[in-house]
């Protein structure tokens, strides 16, 4: 694998100093690459070559490591951060395409979109520790809190899928509006946040009951229904506010989490995928898919503070100190 070191032109604007010196890895999906940004600069400071069509990315537990979903070779690759080099392809089945790094650390849980199943990834040892036959079209992953459930999202089914991590089963399926991409846990464990894209909502799943308890619509002026498209969620650090990628809606939901309701819309670049934020809470960063771009919002005043150019079709985003 190349590392290339370009730096890609930026608008950028200072951040407030709590904000500064993260690092963000995006993948860029059309790209075949990740960049690398310096969010104190505002600045690519590298551009590293990877598998085909790279989509989910996250870190390592002890942050030494880069995981990516390469889905047209059908590995999640290990890259070190420090020198942008891969140093392992993990067997993950057939394009994986979303991943969840176990609580612990020691596990990868993948979603294979193409042989509809989850592959667990003993990290150690770098090899599958088991697969879990789920719906079609499998894609987003999460583990709960306290680590006895994976939930994965099936696109093709409308319904998450539920994993009993100690008898590595799937023993319950929760019907969702069309199309789930991606789910987060609440930090305590106690809901569930599904991204409905073709539905157009996300919905809030009770995991005592598995049940959709409330479902979340969003409206924003001048924007027609068909192209709010949700898809990935982050929560902030203090629990109190999920951003939402809306897709083709090119804008983020700000939603404040006890009361379910919108604070802000915040206009972003083009089919916004996915979402970080930073340590601190005060910044999310978005992935643009169709404008090749990373816009940084300042959440307090739900509005763009920076526009980043980073690599060709931009889909995941991960923040790390």
């Amino acid at each position: 694998m190349k590392r290339i070191g370009i730096a890609v032109g930026a608008v950028w604007l200072a951040l407030p100093a709590a904000a500064q010196g993260e690092t963000l890895y995006v993948s860029n999906e059309r790209g075949d690459s990740v960049s690398v940004v310096d969010t104190a600069s505002g600045q690519v400071t590298a551009t590293w070559a990877v598998g085909g069509r790279p989509r989910g990315i996250t870190l390592s537990k002890d942050g030494r490591y880069l995981y990516l979903c390469a889905s047209t070779d059908h590995a999640v690759q290990v890259i070190d951060r420090a020198t942008g080099k891969l140093v392992a392809e993990l067997p993950s089945g057939q394009d994986p395409e979303q991943f969840a790094l176990s609580r612990d650390g020691k596990t990868l849980f993948v979603a294979n979109e193409d042989n509809a199943a989850l592959t667990a990834i003993d990290l150690a040892s770098r090899t599958v520790a088991f697969q879990v036959d789920v719906g079609g079209e499998p894609e987003g992953v999460a583990q709960s809190p306290d680590g006895q459930w994976v939930a994965v999202t099936s696109e093709e089914d409308n319904v998450v899928n539920w994993i009993d991590l100690g008898t590595r089963q799937m023993v319950a399926e929760t019907p969702t509006d069309q199309r789930p991409r991606h789910v987060e846990f609440t930090a305590d464990g106690a809901q569930l946040w599904v991204a409905a894209e073709i539905g157009g909502t996300v919905q809030i799943i009770d995991t005592t009951s598995r049940a959709v308890r409330e479902t979340l619509r969003f409206e924003i002026p001048g924007v027609p229904a068909h192209r709010i498209l949700p898809c990935g969620i982050r929560f902030t650090p203090d629990g109190r506010t999920a951003i939402v990628a809306l897709g083709r809606a090119d804008h983020v939901a700000l939603v404040d989490v006890p009361t379910r309701k919108v604070r802000a819309y915040v206009p972003v670049g083009k089919r916004v995928w996915h979402v970080a934020i930073s340590a601190d809470g005060t910044q999310a960063y978005t992935a643009n898919g169709l404008s090749d771009s990373v816009s940084v919002i300042d959440l307090a005043k739900a509005q763009v503070s920076a526009t980043i150019a980073v690599g060709s079709a931009p889909w995941g985003i991960v923040a790390a100190p």
